[in-house]
């Protein structure tokens, strides 16, 4: 995700955190300073929210973690100010899988509860808990507050996140329930359909209440549900055709003597972003778009194809489908991959073809079903 720094790297996952983060802690200085009225007051309440996200990076290892158990790579963990993300490259391919990496970032709000639970007895906050309510007298910094707010927000953490509203984790867990019997598909419509139900209702609480968190809450729910979706079919679409089906055919090339302007000149004439370095049949590179700009931003001179090219090529079997691509790109970090046929070079694949593949696929699909429902149709009336 741009705009974010790695503050940690915990199991080869990264941890970022993005430049917006730094607002949630300004709010929790400006709250807790002026319900205390100094300085302290304010360092206290940025203590605080450095305590929460804590517990929220703690939540996303907690389905990272499970998720890298099952063969799922995770490539890093974002802080967000409304939370955090977890880029999973995928989604898991059995129901089970996808349960279990839902519940687990829930049961690390849990086991963070107990444990805060029994300090709070430890320290006489047990006593604030059943006399008082859960968060007790929050009007004073002290150890007891502090353990009694992050409690608090723990359980919050727990409840929050288990409402089946996709892609929450409760929502995920109700999917993945759906998907045994239904199928990945189609379980993934009606939970993304609930979710959206479920964010347009918080939405309008929000609205009411004037809550712009949850507002903005509701906003990513809906349409987190509605990505779900759209991944989910594209999925299901992908699958169905080989890397071998999809690949630029006729793509230009590069030689090892080319300079820097004939890939000027390539991407000013044609739609292709990405070019291959080529030694005779062999791949040496790829030039990108990117690559090409970048030299032109800090060279005055026409540097050689070779000397800006990217050695590092993900290289795909022609074999694989369309979905296994999507997925190594994602897993990668790469947005074009090099395409063999029993260790020949054939062509490049890139993101973009890949979604033009799945546009077509999918105007294809529709029309089949049309088709089969006309079929279906003129049988009844026979």
């Amino acid at each position: 995700m741009g705009w974010s720094f790695q503050i940690a790297r915990i199991n080869g996952i990264s941890i970022k955190v993005h430049i917006t983060f730094f607002l949630i802690l300004i709010l929790g200085a400006v709250q807790w300073g002026s319900i205390t009225g100094t300085t302290e007051g304010a360092l206290y309440g940025v203590v605080l929210m450095i305590l929460l996200f804590t517990c929220v990076t703690l939540h996303e290892l907690g389905h990272s973690l499970v998720a890298v158990h099952f063969g799922i790579p995770v490539r890093e963990i974002t802080l967000l100010p409304l939370g955090g993300v977890s880029l999973i490259t995928r989604n898991p391919d059995k129901p089970r899988q996808e349960m279990l990496i839902a519940i687990a970032g829930p049961f690390v709000n849990v086991v963070i509860a107990v444990i805060l639970f029994v300090a709070l007895g430890g320290l006489g906050g047990v006593d604030l808990l059943n006399g008082r309510g859960l968060l007790g007298d929050m009007g004073k910094p002290s150890l007891t507050s502090m353990l009694l707010w992050l409690l608090a927000a723990n359980v919050t953490l727990v409840a929050f996140n288990l409402i089946p509203a996709f892609p929450l984790d409760g929502g995920r867990f109700m999917r993945a329930l759906l998907a045994i019997p239904l199928g990945y598909r189609r379980a993934t419509r009606i939970a993304s359909v609930v979710g959206q139900v479920i964010a347009l209702g918080i939405g309008i609480f929000g609205l009411v209440d004037g809550n712009f968190i949850l507002i903005l809450i509701a906003v990513f729910v809906f349409f987190g549900a509605g990505q779900e979706t759209a991944t989910a079919d594209s999925k299901t679409v992908l699958t169905t055709r080989r890397v071998g089906d999809a690949y630029n055919k006729n793509a230009l090339t590069l030689t090892v003597g080319d300079r820097v302007s004939k890939a000027v000149d390539y991407l000013l004439t044609s739609h292709q972003p990405d070019f291959a370095v080529m030694q005779g049949s062999n791949l040496l590179g790829i030039v990108t778009r990117d690559d090409v700009l970048g030299a032109l931003a800090t060279s005055t001179t026409d540097l050689f194809a070779t000397e800006i090219m990217e050695r590092d090529v993900l290289k795909v079997d022609a074999t694989k489908t369309l979905q296994d691509v999507s997925e190594g790109l994602s897993q990668n970090g790469k947005h074009v991959a090099a395409v063999y046929n029993n260790g020949t070079y054939l062509g490049l694949i890139g993101v973009e073809d890949i979604r033009e593949a799945f546009t077509i696929l999918a105007f294809l699909e529709r029309q089949e079903r049309k088709r089969q429902q006309l079929l279906t149709g003129n049988k009844k009336t026979d």
